[in-house]
């Protein structure tokens, strides 16, 4: 920075203004400054000015979500960081992949980096492990899953209330047996969904078949052999509650494959890109993955600029959204 200041003629102080983004320097002075920095090849060291600054911000907030690679996981992201980016904060985001190990690891790892605020999608199931992070002042969202253990502001949805309406379109529509794709049993999301269509069916005074229920899938792949194995049975599904996206495409591959796509109905949760154009089109339970990444942004921010109070616990509803695989009426 001494290097930078005197080849632009000014003050270490106003080399720190311009490259920290503060006020205090003119238009002409800032470009001097910046044009120097080119010059040199400098770069703003951030762990050194983190060490310096009163508020001692990193200016990064760490977001761990189960699967970047997803849609779901990928469509939260971006939302989140549209938000904190007009507040000057840096994303760092990790897939923990349904591993708690791996889940406390990168936290450590980002508490060790003064990452000034956690978004966290949870694999572990209890999260006392956080309690002296937020006693320290850390602030922490959770979002798709609520924390146990640990009372932290939260962004979910009715993962209960969506799979029923969804059970209830396919009841509706003259289906009787209706599968349900779910993922690892332990999954608090599966869990609720699975809650869901039972609670349906028992309101529709159907038996659960235990056959039609399969849990544990956690790939499109084993999700098209799941599919292909329910049409062999002597009583097969003529309707297919698929319970998340990735269960919903190993579903449709299923059903392409054997001929059946305009014979067996199905919803799927969570949409996906290209889910409007298969054919048939996709049915499914829509989460509005824009609004829960702007809700945890926006909450974070708060927490940032030292808003108090209890923690908020927002539990968003899902959608029913028609488009002709979930209105095929059963042979």
């Amino acid at each position: 920075m001494k290097d930078v200041a005197l080849l632009a003629g000014v003050s270490v102080k106003t080399v720190s203004r311009v490259v920290n983004g503060e006020p205090g320097a003119s238009t002409a002075v800032r470009q001097r400054v910046l044009n120097a920095a080119e010059r040199l090849d400098y770069r703003h060291n951030l762990g050194a000015s983190t060490l310096r600054r009163k508020d001692a911000r990193s200016g990064i907030v760490g977001a761990l979500l189960q699967d970047v690679g997803n849609s779901f996981s990928a469509g939260l992201l971006r939302a989140l960081e549209d938000v904190l980016r007009q507040a000057g904060l840096s994303v760092l985001a990790a897939s923990l992949d349904e591993e708690p190990e791996r889940e406390r690891d990168i936290v450590s790892d980002l508490v060790a980096r003064r990452a000034d605020g956690l978004v966290l999608m949870p694999a572990t199931h209890r999260h006392e492990y956080l309690v002296s992070e937020r006693r320290a002042g850390l602030p922490i969202v959770f979002v798709d899953r609520r924390p146990h253990g640990l009372d932290c502001d939260s962004v979910t949805i009715d993962n209960l209330g969506g799979a029923k309406v969804a059970t209830n379109h396919l009841l509706s529509g003259g289906h009787r047996r209706i599968a349900m794709l779910s993922d690892l049993e332990e999954i608090e999301t599966a869990v609720e969904r699975r809650a869901g269509y039972r609670a349906a069916l028992a309101e529709a005074g159907l038996e659960l078949a235990p056959e039609l229920l399969v849990h544990g899938i956690r790939s499109d792949r084993e999700a098209a052999a799941t599919v292909t194995a329910l049409l062999e049975l002597p009583d097969p599904p003529t309707a297919v509650l698929a319970g998340r996206n990735i269960i919903t495409v190993g579903t449709v591959r299923a059903l392409r494959a054997a001929g059946a796509a305009h014979e067996i109905a199905v919803v799927g949760f969570d949409d996906f890109p290209l889910a409007d154009l298969v054919e048939p089109a996709l049915t499914v339970v829509r989460q509005d993955v824009q609004r829960i990444g702007a809700e945890v942004g926006r909450i974070l921010l708060d927490r940032l600029n030292g808003a108090g109070g209890p923690p908020r616990h927002i539990v968003l509803e899902p959608a029913l959204v028609q488009r002709g695989s979930g209105e095929i009426p059963p042979r």
